[in-house]
C-alpha cells in the first residue's frame, strides 16, 4: 500500500475496532463493511481492499451500527486516544467514539 492508502483490515485494527488483525480480516471477508468513496458505495469483501482519508465506513458490531469517516491512516496500533484520532463519527454514531474493541 502507499502512504495515501491502507488495507481495510489493518485500519480497523489500528482504530481499535478489533483486538486482532485476523478478526478484522474475517469480518471484512464476510462482506460486513460498506465503504463510501466519492459518493460511490461498495460492500468490501477482501481484507486487502484499500481505504483512504475521506472514505466513510459503515458496519454493525456488537449490536451497534458504526458509521465513521477515515481521518488518518495511522502508523501503528497505538493507545486508544491515538486510535480515536484515526476517525470521526458520522450520523450520531456515538458508539464509534468509544472505539469498540471487539
Amino acid at each position: 500500500m502507499s502512504d495515501e492508502a491502507a488495507r481495510v483490515d489493518v485500519w480497523l485494527w489500528r482504530a481499535r475496532f478489533f483486538k486482532t488483525r485476523s478478526m478484522a480480516a474475517r469480518f471484512v471477508e464476510q462482506s460486513r463493511v460498506r465503504l463510501t468513496r466519492a459518493g460511490q458505495e461498495t460492500r468490501l469483501d477482501k481484507a486487502s481492499r484499500a481505504v483512504k482519508v475521506g472514505d466513510s465506513l459503515v458496519f454493525a458490531l456488537g449490536g451497534r451500527l458504526i458509521a465513521v469517516r477515515v481521518e488518518a491512516l495511522g502508523e501503528r496500533r497505538g493507545p486508544p486516544a491515538e486510535a480515536r484520532g484515526l476517525y470521526s463519527a458520522l450520523q450520531n454514531s456515538s458508539d464509534a467514539e468509544a472505539g469498540a474493541s471487539h
